[in-house]
Formats: structure tokens, sequence, C-alpha cells
């Protein structure tokens, strides 16, 4: 119990880090698209 325990743990900080790149990859370019929308619109 306590080897799978463990196992599970680095799995989930492993998805957890991976998910933290592409997240930040995905709302670096959302932020930049509604940016460019805004600046469309107001102009």
């Amino acid at each position: 119990m306590e080897n799978q325990s463990s196992s599970s743990k680095e799995n989930f900080i492993k998805w957890i880090k991976r998910f933290g790149f592409w997240g930040f990859i995905f709302f670096l370019i959302k932020g930049l698209v509604w940016l460019a929308l805004a600046y469309y619109v107001v102009k």
C-alpha cells in the first residue's frame, strides 16, 4: 500500500508539472489572443 501511494504521488506530481507547462503556454496564448481581439475592437 505504501509503495503504490508514493508511486501515484510521483505520477501526480509529474502530471501537475506537465500540465503546469502546457497550462502556462495555453493561458499565455489565450491572453495574447484576448489582447489582440481587444486591440482590434478598440481600433
